[in-house]
């Protein structure tokens, strides 16, 4: 994708931060109304989504967003200033080791990161980074995560054997463009854009290769205090959630337009659902507590979790089965079906994102055009 285009649109639905409300509990907090936290970004569609269809009402919740900056999620969450959220599973499991208290309750979707190299490059496999330069949004953030895994689950030390730069989300391709990296690792709508344009090859894909195409990257994750001192209202918020995936999954093209009609990311309906249609929004209790242990171990072989870790002692843990909260519950629930809610079958979404670039960059041509006429 050539991201100065794109930076008001589709990146911008990824690098949304704004300041987090500070109303941190330091006492478990006894309410009827749970607080969730969320960024501004596509794959929280399923927050939207439930608050807007009602979802949390349903669970007889009265329901409060607080919006939050991307750097102290984390802490935000374990010192109260929010109940719930879904995040990525792999961003919280290094704290967690380290003692955060939160658990995850359900799994939201799956494949939303991607290793990426230039598509008429040498770089093919995950064995050809051995050496390289690999492009990251940040050091720490779930890109730079998700590649350490792959590298470590190939042999190849990330920290002695790659070379790690660090460019803003939306540069990242311009940094291949200008051979500053020669490959780059990153999330949707980043991935999925920058393969329509033809620029990259997948070399590692989330939602494509074994064993990660099956494991989930976002999970509903609760504030332990709140989750202790609120078992039921937390169960019934990780179901409104996991109703609002089950929606998505159901409606992405109607997600996709519910999250930036209602502002809560600044982007467009059609690179929205772009970057919505390439995830798989299918909740799942089994497929967390899965992807937990899975993730653990991985990174554990990475660098990134203490050599002396038990990763079945952190599985259990970093999750928490609560009441109503079942894969079997999850198979019942039935969600409707929105009139031109979806994504045509036969509609191949990268195509679609082709064109979706191809009208921006003629609308651009024609800005410019009349822009020169009036001088």
């Amino acid at each position: 994708m050539v991201y100065p285009k794109l930076i008001t649109a589709a990146t911008l639905s990824v690098l949304i931060m704004a300041g987090c409300n500070k109303n941190r509990g330091s006492t478990p907090r006894l309410s009827n109304t749970v607080r969730v936290g969320y960024v501004g970004i596509t794959c929280e569609a399923p927050i939207f989504s439930a608050v807007e269809n009602g979802f949390f009402k349903e669970e007889g919740l009265d329901v409060k967003l607080v919006k939050c900056e991307w750097a102290n999620y984390k802490d935000v969450l374990a010192l109260g200033g929010f109940d719930i959220t879904h995040h990525l599973v792999m961003y919280f499991l290094k704290p967690i080791e380290q003692g955060l208290d939160v658990k995850f309750t359900g799994g939201i979707h799956r494949g939303c990161l991607r290793v990426q190299a230039p598509v008429n490059g040498k770089i093919n496999t995950v064995g050809d980074l051995r050496g390289k330069r690999i492009g990251v949004p940040g050091m720490g953030t779930p890109p730079f995560i998700f590649a350490n895994r792959v590298l470590g689950a190939h042999g190849i030390d990330p920290a002695k054997e790659i070379t790690w730069r660090v460019f803003p989300a939306g540069e990242l391709g311009l940094a291949l463009d200008k051979g500053e990296v020669d490959a780059v690792a990153d999330s949707e709508p980043i991935g999925s854009l920058l393969v329509a344009q033809g620029k990259v090859k997948n070399v590692a894909d989330q939602a494509q290769d074994a064993p990660y195409k099956d494991e989930y990257c976002c999970a509903v994750i609760v504030n332990g205090k709140f989750l202790a001192a609120n078992p039921k209202a937390a169960a019934a918020a990780t179901r409104a959630l996991l109703k609002g995936a089950k929606w998505v999954e159901a409606n992405p093209a109607a997600a996709a337009r519910l999250s930036v009609e209602k502002k809560y990311l600044a982007s467009n309906p059609e690179l929205n659902t772009v970057a919505i249609s390439h995830l798989r929004y299918v909740p799942s209790v089994s497929g967390a507590e899965a992807a937990v242990n899975s993730a653990a171990a991985e990174m554990k072989v990475a660098g990134m979790l203490s050599p002396s870790t038990n990763v079945a002692e952190l599985g259990k843990r970093a999750f928490a089965h609560l009441d109503g909260v079942t894969d079997e519950w999850l198979q019942n629930l039935q969600v409707e079906k929105v009139a031109g809610g979806q994504v045509p079958p036969n509609q191949d979404i990268r195509v679609y994102a082709e064109l979706i670039l191809q009208d921006k960059e003629e609308s651009c041509c024609k800005a410019k055009k009349a822009i020169a006429t009036t001088k």
